[in-house]
């Protein structure tokens, strides 16, 4: 597994490992219109771009394919944390949330996370702990996550 920052031309095959790991989620956690709504396959590419580079945002490549990535802002909020169904509890997540985690300046005292309900287990298992339950609604859709957070 190589381990590098993101290009723009990046973006694109970033939304498809989005797309596959959400929908990879058991039904037991988000129906599936809940899934659709928070993953529909249609994202404007330009303003994930500029996320993308407005943050420190970390690519995972296997035999040369992109199978995850994740990206955090300077203040600590860790936004996105994806790896495709197909790569799955190989260390990909840890290694890139490793990465991430260390980006952030050490006067950050706090990292925190929105985390979805299969996530929240991978975030305790580093030391983040619940703040709150949330309600985000998307698309027409409830979902819900937790607010999270590392104290460093």
């Amino acid at each position: 597994m190589l381990l590098r920052q993101y290009h723009p031309s990046d973006c694109k095959a970033l939304v498809n490992v989005f797309y596959e790991s959400v929908h990879a989620i058991e039904e037991t956690d988000y129906s599936s219109a809940q899934l659709d709504a928070w993953a529909s396959g249609s994202v404007d590419l330009e303003e994930w771009n500029e996320s993308f580079l407005g943050h420190f945002t970390v690519i995972a490549e296997v035999d040369g394919a992109i199978v995850g990535f994740g990206d955090i802002d300077e203040a600590g909020y860790l936004d996105r944390l994806f790896v495709h169904p197909n790569h799955q509890r190989q260390g990909i997540a840890s290694a890139i949330c490793d990465a991430l985690e260390a980006s952030v300046p050490e006067a950050v005292s706090t990292i925190t996370v929105s985390a979805s309900i299969p996530a929240r287990s991978f975030f305790e298992h580093r030391g983040y702990t619940v703040v709150r339950r949330q309600e985000v609604r998307r698309n027409g859709e409830i979902l819900v996550n937790y607010a999270m957070i590392l104290h460093r």
